[in-house]
């Protein structure tokens, strides 16, 4: 039987088996298990609680880690009625401030922020705050432990319906302000249905939390489906532990943006003492080191691994598939999930796949990517005009560019506002350019500029091995790679240039989103002039040009 509300989903699994552990708050001596059946005791108690203070209709604020309780307190907020608003952790506080102040949040749930003290001096007024279990606030508030006991043995009045406002979630910001995306218990449950209908799903999955909840890949994709699928959530307690509680879990199911593979990649190259070491171990047993390597992470037990939310290099997915490790391109967005996937029996490195289910799809006059489905978010709060862009006849357009090839492999040539024109008038698609420039075995994070330049320019940061090489070796390797993409493209896309950043582009310096996404503009306002003058040299010199920054 389906179920068409989250809360009815928790009901379903509590009564079908309440002693079932659901979520495991994961520590270096064990864990803190929460079954289905007190996972609908407290949900049902706190939002029985929120109801009779608060009411319906309200937008509830939700700053934590990620914790069962994170889980709990948003399915309290959605089953009272109110609609949750999740902020990331790494959030600053202007962002912090215009998220509280534009949804005008009028409670909000605190757990293990490491920005707390940032967000805490732009609450706005009135705010009720609410700690989750082991959090101590200076300010007045009330704590989780309060609600549960007003409404013990009690249930909200309100009946959920599929078409509520359930949540807002916000985009990743790169160009302008954050928009909120409206999600419903369709726009969550339909998604999931459609991936589970497609690709099966093996009985109660094990799925590791360590993503941003915050985001709705996290929310969808380990959130939701466990709710649909019976799942065992693992929540992972640091970065730092994040392969300590990978070996603890073995999930079933695993999502990571290109970031996060990059990242593993590297230190898995960092234990063996190079690439060179490591491409050494696996020409004597490709086979048992890749398994060696696999198990050791945690991850020789995952049955579909998920790679999305930016493009993916193509370099990097071989470099997975040697171990033997499948990552499947895919594609959604906070608007529109669940809609293009690669699959075991179908799938082609480079392309984010072919449509799942009914969804529908079609390349406008300009070459953007718009879709047509089931379960796509309604619109933006409190944004018409954004949301009439959005939608138009029916189709929502997702500002991608995409092809599809002779085999209806779809592919995404870079985000319509990604596309710039150099001096020559002429566009150019910075994402398949970076691609190529990622198999340059030095390169760790890279972005192309050019916007009105001569040449284009890409912008590179070393990987911990390259650091310690000789400069003159990482040039040439630049060089080359440089000659080989340049002999492949337009004239006008052409390299002139390569900028060396010492400095890696993380969430901190907020080069990076909170979804691990390069903010474009922020590597133009850093570089974008020296790149131009580079370029404007290269040009000049008719040579390509490294320059250490």
């Amino acid at each position: 039987m389906e179920y068409h509300t989250l809360p009815a989903q928790l009901a379903h699994w509590a009564s079908e088996c309440p002693e079932r552990i659901w979520l495991r708050d994961l520590r270096e001596e064990g864990s803190e298990d929460v079954s289905w059946a007190e996972a609908q005791c407290q949900v049902q108690a706190v939002a029985a609680a929120l109801e009779e203070r608060f009411g319906s209709n309200n937008r509830m604020a939700l700053l934590s880690r990620n914790r069962p309780h994170w889980f709990l307190a948003d399915l309290a907020i959605i089953a009272s009625g109110n609609t949750s608003v999740a902020l990331f952790t790494t959030y600053p506080a202007s962002t912090a401030e215009y998220v509280l102040a534009f949804t005008e949040a009028t409670v909000m749930f605190v757990g293990e922020a490491g920005n707390w003290e940032a967000v805490k001096g732009v609450l706005p007024a009135g705010i009720t705050l609410v700690t989750l279990p082991g959090v101590e606030l200076a300010e007045p508030h009330l704590r989780w432990e309060d609600l549960l006991v007003e409404g013990e043995g009690r249930s909200p009045a309100y009946e959920c319906k599929p078409d509520d406002m359930v949540a807002l979630v916000f985009t990743s910001g790169t160009t302008g302000v954050p928009k909120g995306v409206i999600q419903t218990h369709e726009s969550n449950l339909v998604p999931i249905r459609r991936f589970t209908t497609a690709f099966g799903t093996r009985e109660t999955p094990r799925y590791l939390s360590y993503l941003p909840l915050s985001h709705i890949a996290e929310r969808q994709i380990v959130e939701y489906s466990s709710l649909v699928t019976c799942g065992e959530v693992a929540f992972n307690e640091s970065l730092e532990t994040i392969l300590r509680d990978l070996q603890h879990t073995r999930p079933h199911m695993f999502f990571g943006p290109p970031r996060i593979w990059e990242q593993f990649q590297q230190a898995i190259i960092a234990k063996f003492g190079g690439q060179d070491a490591m491409a050494a171990a696996l020409e004597q047993d490709k086979a048992g080191i890749g398994k060696l390597v696999l198990d050791t992470i945690g991850l020789g037990e995952v049955e579909y691994c998920l790679v999305a939310a930016a493009p993916t290099p193509p370099a990097l997915i071989h470099w997975w598939g040697e171990l033997g490790l499948v990552l499947m391109e895919g594609f959604g967005q906070t608007e529109a999930m669940g809609l293009i996937l690669n699959s075991h029996d179908d799938r082609r490195v480079g392309s984010i796949g072919k449509p799942i289910g009914e969804v529908e799809y079609k390349l406008t006059g300009e070459g953007e990517l718009a879709v047509r489905a089931e379960g796509c978010t309604p619109g933006y709060y409190r944004m018409p005009e954004k949301t009439a862009e959005l939608i138009q006849d029916g189709w929502l357009h997702t500002g991608d560019k995409a092809r599809v090839d002779e085999d209806g492999f779809i592919y995404l040539t870079g985000r319509v506002k990604d596309y710039f024109k150099t001096i020559q008038g002429k566009f150019v698609a910075p994402p398949p350019i970076e691609g190529s420039f990622a198999e340059n075995p030095h390169a760790e994070q890279q972005c192309l500029l050019g916007r009105g330049f001569s040449k284009t320019v890409m912008v590179a940061v070393l990987t911990e091995d390259a650091m310690q090489r000789p400069r003159d070796e990482i040039e040439q390797s630049f060089r080359d790679t440089v000659a080989a993409i340049n002999d492949s493209v337009e004239k006008h896309a052409r390299i002139g240039a390569v900028i060396v950043s010492s400095e890696p582009w993380g969430i901190e310096n907020e080069v990076l989103t909170p979804t691990l996404k390069i903010r474009r503009e922020k590597i133009d306002e850093r570089f974008g002039a020296l790149a131009e003058a580079l370029a404007r040299e290269s040009a000049e010199a008719g040579r390509v040009l490294v320059h250490w920054h």
